[in-house]
């Protein structure tokens, strides 16, 4: 496909040079066309030839510098060959997904008369998807006077998200550059656009139930499960008595260990090694000795 459009345009370079190529208008219903996902987006081309000329018609799609065929030779190609229909010059697609966003461009071209006559129009095609569940980060706890910091984000949504925290059921003022009364104590700031929301001091007055909401005008909001923070004032004297009862503890261990050295429990005193037995087995000689018998005869 890609050799044919190759060719193409060297013989439309070749037709440039022989012949006279003038421009024609090519207009469109709508340059940003906008279609929610899985339903049908129509691209339309309109032309002012006149009936009865030979048209080549081709569709191109214009993504990340990358040019691919759509309508090509009279026929769809890629994954729009069973979603897409020509509509006169214009197309119409099925069942769009998100991958189908980018920029279209219609490209006409006859010849008359007065030479080759060239044309096109340009169009992007924006399928809106709606949010899902966000994903929310909210501490168990804080302490008092320390940096938080909640999020919440989700990734599907187009065009993006935006954000909305609630504390208890009531939803989060946002500070504006206004001074306005109403923003004027607000210990924090919320960011709709990255779902952050941080508490530069935190207070106990900011304990309670926190979720998010996620909405883009596509669908139906949608919020993540609620959290519960708690924040507490920092115990000093807590730790001062913790710390006073590890030295406690670690200073009885140490004297018990001296203890222990000075009286000798823990060292290694040498064991007397056992007697070694010297046994010396006389053979018995199966010699009888004379001097025994000399000495038991009988009377």
């Amino acid at each position: 496909m890609l050799a044919a459009g190759f060719f193409y345009r060297n013989w439309l370079m070749v037709s440039q040079m022989n012949h006279k190529v003038t421009g024609i208008a090519i207009e469109t219903d709508n340059k940003n066309v906008k279609a929610e996902e899985f339903k049908e987006a129509i691209l339309s081309c309109k032309h002012k030839f006149s009936k009865g000329m030979s048209l080549r018609i081709e569709w191109k799609k214009i993504q990340s510098q990358e040019v691919s065929f759509v309508y090509y030779n009279g026929e769809f190609t890629g994954d729009l060959r069973d979603r897409a229909e020509m509509l006169n010059t214009g197309i119409r697609i099925r069942n769009v997904t998100r991958k189908d966003s980018g920029t279209y461009r219609c490209e006409i071209s006859a010849k008359s008369e007065e030479g080759q006559r060239l044309g096109e129009a340009s169009i992007t095609l924006t399928v809106l998807v709606p949010p899902t569940t966000p994903i929310c980060v909210v501490p168990n706890s804080a302490m008092t006077g320390t940096v938080v910091e909640l999020s919440c984000k989700e990734a599907e949504g187009s065009p993006p998200s935006e954000y909305q925290w609630y504390k208890n059921g009531i939803a989060l003022l946002e500070k504006t550059g206004t001074g306005s009364a109403r923003t004027a104590n607000i210990t924090y700031t919320m960011n709709k656009k990255s779902g952050t929301l941080i508490f530069n001091t935190v207070s106990k007055n900011d304990t309670g139930e926190y979720f998010c909401v996620a909405s883009n005008g596509i669908g139906l909001p949608q919020k993540c499960s609620m959290k519960r923070m708690q924040v507490d004032d920092l115990n000093v004297s807590g730790i001062i008595a913790a710390v006073v009862i590890v030295a406690l503890v670690m200073a009885l261990c140490g004297l018990g260990v001296l203890y222990a050295q000075k009286k000798g429990i823990l060292q290694r005193r040498a064991l007397p090694r056992s007697p070694t037995l010297n046994l010396q087995v006389k053979r018995i000689s199966s010699t009888p000795n004379p001097s025994l018998s000399r000495r038991f005869q009988p009377l």
